[in-house]
């Protein structure tokens, strides 16, 4: 029998770095009290009107560009109507029709059998990216038997960001998506901290036989972290291929990752396609955008986005940020991966870099081995770390010169992980752990232990 070819694309929502939200000037402020950052916009009150904030759109147009996306002059909003507690409108305004940035593709790295060493390059398709705005939060009381709603976050801006389904299990989804994140905290268009709901993923995955046209998709929502996605995805690849070859068949449904039993489970049919009605949202013009060409003379800078100005603002990239460290530094294309993923690791490394005589491959070694391995078991950050980049690299100093051993080197590692504030050398002086290096002191040494030691140098003579 042929082989199941598994089918995935995802659609991602990132929370847009701003100030304010989308269309009303409310604070963005994660856990804040329940319902104090909401503005008569966003609790929906008859009359109240949307205003369109510019850094949304700048965040969204950088996102794109970095997608490498073409970026639309003329982007549309809609209304997509459906009716939940925390959507006080009944629709949410979206971009359904022409959305600000199309066609766009992003190239990720992954493993091949787990090894580091051997990495493949792999690009998916960037259908769109569309602004809309986030809703409220249900928060549902099961002891009361009542839902309670929160509308913080209700018109909080996002931008979504559609893959084509390109890939095909869930180490590839996680890469992509990792990918991504780096992108959006190096553009600053998005924290993108999943634990606080700053980026979410929805998973749509169908198998099929090679030939064949792609299977009936599932939907999995809203998965908030990076391993519940590899495992959600490839948990309802093997569900699907079971359910198929007992002869069954796949619903067209939305189901959910519940992360304690493994596994995915219904949560709502999509057999009657929900009709939202989509309409042209009457409140908002054309969203308009220029570039150098475009750009009339007598137009006023501060009323316009100019696509031209963000592009040359772009800062550099994850995959080019880490073609400069493997190029500078001499070190392995993989470490480079492990620098960038690890939130202000580079930074860590260039700074013992600069301060030490130790050539980077061998401080790579140091960083890696003994510093993230040590952060990892104690679950602290590197800006948590009680070592800080001048200690290491006083330490690494000692060994080049020679002054201790690797060994030794160790040691005093050890005791700066207590953060007692004990420098390298004093610690090296109190341990006495220095290597000696005048010859006549070791042969002292030698001597005074033979002597101390008659008889066995004795026997060891006759023997």
């Amino acid at each position: 029998l042929a082989p199941w070819l598994p089918v995935v694309g995802l659609e991602i929502h990132a929370q847009i770095s701003s100030n304010s939200k989308l269309f009303s000037g409310s604070q963005v402020q994660f856990s804040a009290p329940p319902n104090s950052v909401v503005s008569f916009f966003d609790a929906s009150l008859p009359g109240t009107l949307p205003v369109l904030n510019r850094r949304c759109v700048e965040a969204a147009v950088m996102t794109g560009l970095a997608l490498n996306c073409s970026i639309n002059k003329k982007s549309l909003f809609d209304r997509k109507h459906y009716f939940y507690a925390d959507l006080p409108a009944g629709y949410q305004i979206t971009q359904q029709r022409v959305p600000i940035a199309v066609n766009g593709s992003l190239s990720y790295s992954l493993c091949i059998d787990n090894k580091m060493s051997q990495m493949v390059t792999k690009t998916v398709r960037i259908k769109q990216i569309q602004l809309e705005q986030d809703s409220g939060k249900s928060l549902h009381d099961d002891t009361r038997s009542q839902t309670l709603v929160d509308l913080n976050r209700a018109g909080v801006g996002l931008m979504e960001v559609v893959m084509e389904p390109d890939m095909c299990c869930g180490e590839e989804a996680a890469a992509a998506v990792r990918e991504l994140q780096l992108i959006l905290q190096t553009l600053g268009s998005s924290q993108a901290v999943m634990a606080e709901g700053q980026l979410r993923v929805d998973a749509n995955v169908s198998v099929h036989h090679p030939g064949e046209p792609y299977g009936v998709r599932t939907e999995v929502k809203n998965i908030n972290s990076m391993r519940f996605l590899a495992k959600a995805v490839d948990y309802e690849i093997q569900r699907q291929i079971e359910e198929l070859e007992n002869g069954g068949t796949i619903l067209n449904e939305t189901r959910a990752f519940d992360s304690k039993l493994g596994c995915t489970v219904p949560m709502r049919d999509k057999e009657g396609k929900q009709d939202y009605r989509f309409m042209p949202e009457p409140n908002l013009p054309p969203l308009i955008l220029y570039d150098a060409k475009s750009l009339p003379a007598n137009m006023n800078h501060q009323q316009v986005v100019n696509i031209d100005w963000i592009h040359e603002r772009l800062p550099d990239l994850p995959s080019v940020k880490r073609a400069k460290l493997v190029e500078q530094y001499g070190i392995l294309p993989e470490h480079s991966f492990t620098l960038l993923n690890e939130d202000g690791l580079t930074e860590f490394f260039e700074n013992v870099v600069k301060q030490t005589q130790m050539k980077p491959k061998k401080v790579i070694g140091w960083i890696l081995k003994d510093l993230l391995s040590y952060l990892k078991q104690h679950s602290l950050t590197v800006k948590e770390s009680p070592v800080s980049p001048f200690l290491l690299a006083d330490l690494l100093n000692l060994l080049e010169k020679k002054q201790i051993s690797s060994t030794a080197a160790k040691q005093v590692l050890t005791e700066l992980w207590k953060g007692e504030g004990k420098t390298p050398l004093e610690i090296v002086k109190e341990k006495k752990l220095e290597l000696i290096q005048d010859q006549q002191e070791l042969e002292q040494i030698c001597q005074a232990v033979i002597d101390g030691q008659e008889n066995e140098v004795i026997m060891m003579v006759l023997g």
